[in-house]
């Protein structure tokens, strides 16, 4: 039996980076997944930090918008119809924390995690010797219509108080910034955020980090903790034991929550990719987000990733290539020089997320030595970085660099 100070559980982005950040205060840690770092969600994301998200997404409002949705043919969100009854209650719950006062409440939560991003995973970049994998050039928001663009541009003032950086492009102007795309009325170019070429490999860079330093990564199942009268201990590589361990299995995370009796309402979000070749020596020069269409065009180091919007469904059923299929064909038309897929099948993710669009980050209420760190929706490679160091801050007693309150689990209980 080997012991240890702390015990991660999950080795994606966020418990990699909670792990480098616990490191960093002195913490013996053990890192336990089932899979290698950088494997499971953190593997399939658009590869965006994402400075300029400061209002998190939320669920539409007005009749009109939800009567598009309900007709369950567009490209950015679908639903199977046989879940929607066990998907019903969180669903009201986020429909409820999307109202314009809620949706404020919300935004100035994430806002401190959110502002941090790019800093945070810049020390970690410098360290880990991975600025090969990313680029500061930020990404684009796309639109078809000049209806929609113009529609969005009226409302940028109403971000101006977030000190984002951002270029508005024309027609002409986006043409000349990404000749190989066709039909787009124009697009923002949000400056702020950098892009990842392959966001798994970026994990693996700070996880190798984690291990030069000195800690330990072994393969094993989180299901097999259990609390001790001194702590906690998990059947890895080794058994291993420690006083303090930290949830961060992200969409999984509800196997330990509820294994200890703690109810939470987490639920997931299902989204699918896939890498295609470009023709003609064609390429993007940015990410880029096709708003109409709600999907995101991706230069990675597998190919073009093309990933989709959300897909409310079973967790555990098969990915599948409707919204993938959606999403190619509006793609082709502004990307004609798009190729063939790279892969036989999609991969499918799972994102964590909690109805009130903030993540649990912090101790459990009379769990001693239990700690949690998941449920970032849409932007876990975002927030890993930040997230981490404010876990490691509140378990060694520092002051926490921001607020961290609104993360608290007790706000469920």
């Amino acid at each position: 039996m080997r012991k240890f100070d702390t015990i991660i559980l999950g080795a994606g982005i966020i418990g990699v980076s909670t792990a480098l950040h616990l490191q960093a205060r002195g913490h013996a840690v053990c890192l336990i997944d089932k899979k290698d770092p950088g494997e499971g969600t953190s593997y399939g994301n658009a590869g965006l930090i994402e400075r300029s998200s400061v209002i998190p997404y939320s669920f539409p409002r007005g009749f009109a918008n939800l009567l598009k949705y309900a007709l369950n043919n567009r490209s950015d969100v679908r639903y199977d119809l046989a879940y929607m009854p066990k998907m019903a209650p969180w669903l009201f719950q986020f429909w409820r924390n999307s109202s314009p006062e809620r949706l404020t409440k919300a935004t100035e939560a994430m806002l401190p995690l959110v502002e941090s991003c790019v800093t945070e995973h810049d020390f970690l970049i410098e360290q880990a010797g991975c600025e090969n994998l990313v680029q500061s050039k930020g990404w684009l928001e796309a639109f078809c219509s000049e209806e929609a663009l113009n529609a969005f541009v009226k409302t940028l003032p109403s971000l101006d108080r977030f000190g984002l950086n951002y270029k508005v492009l024309d027609r002409a102007g986006f043409a000349a910034t990404e000749p190989a795309m066709r039909n787009i009325a124009g697009a923002v170019h949000w400056l702020d955020p950098k892009t990842v070429s392959d966001p798994s490999g970026l994990v693996k860079a700070y996880a190798a980090l984690f291990t030069q330093r000195g800690g330990i990564f072994q393969h094993g199942d989180a299901t097999t903790l259990q609390q001790q009268s001194d702590g906690w201990s998990v059947r890895a590589s080794e058994q291993v034991t420690a006083r303090n361990v930290v949830v961060a299995l992200g969409p999984q995370s509800h196997l330990i929550y509820q294994q200890a009796g703690i109810k939470l309402p987490m639920a997931v979000k299902r989204g699918t990719h896939l890498h295609f070749s470009m023709e003609e020596d064609a390429a993007l020069n940015h990410s880029v987000v096709e708003v109409e269409g709600g999907y995101v065009m991706a230069p990675m180091r597998q190919g073009m990733r093309l990933t989709t919007g959300i897909e409310f469904g079973s967790p555990d059923a098969p990915a599948n290539r409707i919204l993938l299929d959606r999403a190619e064909k509006r793609a082709r038309k502004v990307l004609p020089s798009l190729g063939k897929p790279v892969e036989a099948q999609p991969w499918l993710g799972l994102r964590p997320c909690m109805p009130d669009m903030c993540p649990v980050i912090g101790a459990v209420p009379n769990k001693p030595g239990l700690w949690m760190n998941f449920g970032h929706a849409h932007h876990g490679l975002t927030l890993g970085p930040a997230s981490g160091r404010l876990l490691a801050e509140m378990m060694t007693g520092e002051k926490t660099f921001i607020p961290a309150e609104p993360y608290s689990a007790s706000r469920f209980m």
